[in-house]
């Protein structure tokens, strides 16, 4: 009894409760992936992608206000993780099928890809864990899975937007999935974005091209997302020459701060 109560003790020690800030928006993110299933599932597959972009803004905000609040947690990383895994796994697979996979002559082609979707998204969370502190900021080591399903919910958005441009829409779609599903458990490596110094100067041209940018995206939103996703994705292999023909961060800080040589008395 004594044995269990000392137990009892480290395990509370260990245990000492949850940041609530960055989890809450963890759990909004997670219930805008609930909302695209529940939306796909009766139909509103325009109402579904938005829902999936809703949950990348919250996704991309609950680790930055952790880290700007020092709240970073064991918990909070594996609870984004797996509410990943639904807002960006199961909601866009669950999506893309009822939208376009369960219209294929032969349906097990389409909830295979389905599911190839999940799979391979759970993977990429979880080498994307492990990895977590031993690979280059700068860069992901396969696609993100976020990525992943915003190709989806862009494509949707960019086909009610422009009308019925590809009849057989079920056939690409079906190839793309089965891109989607190798890209994010391969090793090409994309930008992460993460080392962006928005607080340093710039040239002057990068705010014009970010201006221009932002004017492009917000006159047509529904028009522009799918062409940008798809450029980010096409981006794999330069990002991935510039990767292993760029020196890494590590040897960038040696080179600064050099040890010193040894000198004869």
């Amino acid at each position: 009894m004594a044995f269990r109560r000392r137990r009892k003790k480290r395990d509370r020690r260990r245990f000492r409760g949850v940041f609530l800030l960055p989890n809450l928006i963890t759990t909004a993110s997670l219930f805008a992936g609930f909302y695209a299933i529940v939306a796909a599932i009766d139909g509103r597959f325009l109402a579904a992608a938005w829902a999936i972009f809703v949950a990348l803004i919250l996704d991309g905000l609950d680790g930055r206000i952790a880290r700007i609040t020092h709240s970073t947690s064991g918990f909070g990383v594996q609870y984004d993780s797996l509410a990943d895994l639904v807002s960006f796994g199961v909601a866009p697979a669950l999506l893309v099928y009822l939208w376009a996979l369960k219209g294929l002559p032969y349906k097990q082609f389409g909830w295979v890809a389905a599911f190839l979707f999940v799979v391979c998204g759970a993977l990429r969370l979880a080498r994307f864990n492990v990895q977590s502190g031993s690979m280059d900021p700068r860069y992901f080591n396969g696609l993100p899975i976020p990525a992943a399903a915003m190709v989806i919910a862009t494509s949707i958005a960019f086909y009610y937007q422009i009308g019925e441009w590809a009849p057989e829409k079920h056939i690409y779609i079906l190839v793309a999935i089965y891109l989607l599903s190798f890209l994010m458990v391969s090793n090409i490596k994309f930008f992460s974005f993460k080392k962006v110094e928005l607080f340093r100067r710039h040239p002057f041209q990068t705010l014009v091209a970010a201006v221009l940018l932002f004017v492009m995206v917000a006159t047509a939103p529904e028009i522009m997302g799918f062409p940008l996703m798809v450029i980010y994705v096409v981006s794999g292999p330069f990002s991935t020459y510039m990767y292993y023909h760029r020196p890494a961060m590590t040897e960038k800080v040696e080179d600064e701060n050099p040890t010193p040589t040894p000198t004869s008395p």
